[in-house]
């Protein structure tokens, strides 16, 4: 017996056919997830290359005021989307000289420790489709030839005495789901792992630079509580 699609999904059962359908939109689902969250990473990583130069300046001006509003024009940027709310808690916090009995740092570090998640959510979202796609796919394509199986005994029971050769077809035919569920499921995983791989390096960085952002305002803080006891004590 040739290999041939067209021949095998002509002679599938409705069920078997509907479980083949599934695994082609699990995969369309995972290629879509795919190719969406490289291209968010992508402009992520552009934005913040052109955020990164522009608010560098502004904080060895320290005009951290103007960062706001540059932060809230790169909004595919995760760096921006990370510093803006930081500065903006210190701003105010500052205005109001603490809140609580907590430094302006203090309420801008726990700030950043919020952004940091609900930044990580996003850079995660769809993650799960993958994931999901992924571990039960072929676990799906079994479920698949099982039902083949079932259905080429069944057909050969009903036929009465049948060949080798009907017999090797109706399980191969039956097994081709196996390998459907297999072929979504080994890029699928591959495709999950590049991508968690990817994420945990932006979040690396962004840490990185959110704990340089934070000693900066430490530092200048420190700076400003020197000066106002100086002028006290003069």
């Amino acid at each position: 017996m040739s290999f041939n699609l067209t021949h095998i999904w002509a002679h599938m059962s409705p069920l078997n056919k509907g479980i083949a359908f599934v695994l082609f939109m699990m995969a369309v689902s995972f290629i879509g997830v795919t190719i969406e969250r490289l291209i968010a990473f992508s402009r992520s990583a552009k934005e913040s290359r052109l955020f990164a130069q522009q608010a560098g300046k502004l904080l060895e001006e320290w005009k951290v005021e103007e960062i706001i509003p540059v932060a809230d024009k790169y909004k595919s940027s995760a760096l921006a989307r990370l510093f803006g709310p930081i500065i903006r808690r210190y701003i105010h916090a500052y205005e109001d000289l603490g809140e609580g009995g907590l430094s302006p740092v203090q309420l801008a570090r726990s700030e950043a420790g919020r952004r940091m998640e609900a930044v990580g959510e996003e850079l995660r979202r769809g993650m799960n489709v993958v994931a999901t796609v992924g571990s039960i796919s072929p676990f799906v394509g079994l479920l698949g030839t099982v039902i083949g199986i079932i259905g080429a005994f069944a057909g050969i029971g009903n036929a009465g005495n049948a060949g080798m050769s009907a017999i090797m077809g109706g399980i191969s035919e039956a097994l081709i789901e196996t390998a459907f569920g297999l072929m979504v499921a080994i890029p699928s995983v591959i495709a999950f792992n590049f991508l968690n791989a990817k994420i945990a390096g932006i979040e690396t960085a962004l840490g990185r630079s959110a704990g340089e952002l934070l000693d900066e305002l430490e530092n200048h803080q420190g700076r400003s509580t020197s000066k106002r006891e100086k002028q006290h004590a003069a």
